[in-house]
């Protein structure tokens, strides 16, 4: 069988007559036989303080202050600062209008016992309420476990989920960077789909304007080889006169007399500027050159 300590109880009274009091009716009492229990101090204070390292570690205490306002007041505050401290806080009773030094110490004897007996069918009471208390705190401590591992499963997840967003993130920059590329590129090729068409329409319809080589036309018409086919080129697109379309060493014009014409106003140029095409391009770029003078 299984040996165990006594329940250790012990008793707060007032004074020091209390205590002799609560002695005598001590001494008739059997607990320890009967109910395997030792009233291991009886304290003597009216300060919390000193009740509070009186009491450590005690399994019951027992306040027997008196029944006065006083004391009822004390009881009061005994309870409230010493419920953390032990098991069990019992207060005894005595008939009213009666302090612990006149009470017939058979009554003191009768409550002691009373007080335990009221203290132990306290905790049988409240062990159903343990039990319970203690399956429900196993159940938590269940769902909390539960809940770590869904706690980390979609940490996991969350992890998994900023990576992949990350990585759409990137790819969408790189799509846009691209995409922008791609329309500049594609405004460069439709200005220049849109420069070519409009240099070269014009060239498809025969009933609008006939073509000649340009090299050959200069050659047929200054008797010398033309030698700087992109100066013409360039005053061309410059002046842009009306009816003519130059390039791709083709000149295109509603007569050959108007093709002609135009290429003696360029040759004017280039003599005028002596052949210094890059003079002409400066003069174009400070705006000091007039085209509408060649035209006069």
């Amino acid at each position: 069988m299984e040996t165990r300590n006594p329940i250790d109880v012990r008793i707060i009274v007032e004074g020091a007559s209390d205590v002799e009091n609560v002695s005598r009716a001590l001494q008739n009492i059997a607990l320890g036989a009967e109910y395997h229990i030792t009233i291991s101090s009886i304290i003597p204070t009216t300060n919390t303080e000193i009740a509070k390292k009186a009491v450590n570690g005690a399994d019951i205490v027992l306040i027997a202050t008196d029944v006065d306002a006083p004391g009822r007041e004390l009881a009061e505050k005994f309870q409230k600062v010493l419920k953390k401290e032990v098991g069990h806080i019992e207060r005894m009773k005595f008939p009213f209008g009666h302090d612990v030094e006149y009470i017939d110490p058979a009554l003191i004897r009768k409550e002691i016992k009373n007080a335990i007996i009221r203290s132990g069918l306290i905790s049988i009471a409240n062990l159903g309420r343990f039990q319970e208390l203690k399956i429900h705190t196993k159940e938590l401590e269940d769902k909390i476990k539960k809940l770590d591992t869904e706690i980390r499963d979609l940490s996991s997840q969350r992890d998994e989920l900023a990576k992949v967003n990350q990585e759409l993130t990137d790819s969408k920059e790189r799509l846009e960077l691209k995409d922008k590329t791609l329309q500049e590129e594609f405004k460069v090729i439709k200005q220049r789909y849109a420069d070519v068409k409009n240099q070269y329409g014009i060239l498809i319809n025969k009933n609008l304007y006939e073509r000649f080589s340009l090299s050959e036309l200069w050659k047929e018409t200054f008797d010398e080889t033309l030698e700087e086919e992109d100066h013409i080129t360039f005053i061309t697109s410059e002046f842009k006169p009306e009816n003519i379309v130059l390039g791709q060493g083709i000149i295109a014009a509603p007569s050959k007399k108007d093709a002609v014409d135009w290429l003696k106003v360029i040759r004017t140029v280039l003599i005028f500027y002596d052949s210094k095409i890059e003079d002409l391009k400066e003069e174009i770029g400070d705006e000091k050159f007039n085209p509408h003078l060649l035209k006069e």
